[in-house]
């Protein structure tokens, strides 16, 4: 896995192209979209990293936002046209209060412009077409949102969220409750899971390096499950693991793990009732990848 700095106007599909080349990779994939508009942390996995790239698809993530108030845009963002202006005469204190009532789960009615299907083709297909669709509202979760910087009319927030959250449409929703509107100004995502863009590389660093330089940026595949308990296999239980059989363990609690053994990842596994099921193999000695959803 490769931890990349994307820069605004990339989509995630092309920089992840520009990057599997780099790397030569035959399979690739990344762990979430981020918008032409936004910037910042995308993981790329590689390889049998693919096979887990669930678990930061899963993740939640932080973003740097940049709330712009008294406008309204068409996609909600600062790419669309503007719709309405409305004065903005907000205190702080009103600011904050507003940001209060949008902590925790709340119902998020996609945006026109989002990658979501209906009838087999994409929302933005139908946007840019000018047809409405029926849209349903979806349950997210806002961990916490941080005001960072107040100089109207841009707001600039810090939000962690859970998976599925439009920033976009939080803005606008935003807007609405403070009822002067708002879009999305600009978005930075600076965290998904555990790993942070403090540590990420840019494209242009990323393309000066050496092979084994490229190389040695990359994480080992066990890096994406790392905040999962281990289970460490004897050979017997080994053995069983890797053909995609259970394995049956006194004690161990219900959960998913991160498997082992002689101190090598092998994959990973659900457990309950005392018996670990293989879920995803990794390969071994040259086997092909085997994926197991029990």
């Amino acid at each position: 896995m490769l931890l990349l700095d994307n820069p605004i106007g990339l989509s995630s599909n092309a920089a992840l192209q520009l990057v599997k080349r780099m790397y030569r990779a035959e399979k690739a994939g990344h762990t979430g979209t981020l918008d032409p508009l936004a910037c910042g942390l995308l993981p790329l996995c590689f390889g049998e990293a693919t096979k887990f790239a669930h678990a930061l698809l899963d993740a939640d993530k932080t973003y740097v936002a940049t709330f712009r108030l008294g406008s309204t845009t068409s996609t909600g963002d600062a790419e669309g046209k503007v719709i309405e202006r409305h004065r903005v005469d907000i205190s702080e204190s009103e600011l904050l209060g507003a940001l209060r009532r949008f902590i925790g789960c709340i119902d998020q009615l996609p945006p026109m412009h989002a990658a979501l299907k209906y009838r087999g083709r994409n929302y933005y297909e139908y946007a840019r077409q000018g047809v409405e669709i029926p849209r349903t509202p979806r349950a997210v979760v806002i961990h916490a949102l941080t005001l960072d910087a107040w100089n109207p009319p841009d707001a600039s927030v810090r939000v962690r969220c859970g998976k599925g959250t439009y920033v976009r449409v939080l803005a606008e929703d935003l807007g609405r409750a403070l009822g002067c509107g708002a879009h999305l100004g600009a978005l930075r995502r600076t965290a998904s899971g555990a790993f942070d863009v403090a540590t990420a590389i840019d494209l242009d660093a990323l393309a000066a390096l050496t092979d084994a330089e490229r190389d040695a940026r990359l994480l080992p595949v066990d890096a994406l499950l790392a905040s999962l308990p281990r289970l460490e296999l004897d050979s017997v239980e080994a053995a069983r693991f890797v053909q995609g059989r259970s394995v049956d363990r006194g004690g161990l609690a219900d959960g998913s793990y991160c498997v082992y053994a002689d101190g090598r990842f092998t994959g990973l596994a659900r457990a309950a009732a005392c018996i670990a099921r293989p879920q995803r193999l990794v390969t071994q000695g040259g086997a092909t990848i085997e994926s197991l959803e029990s």
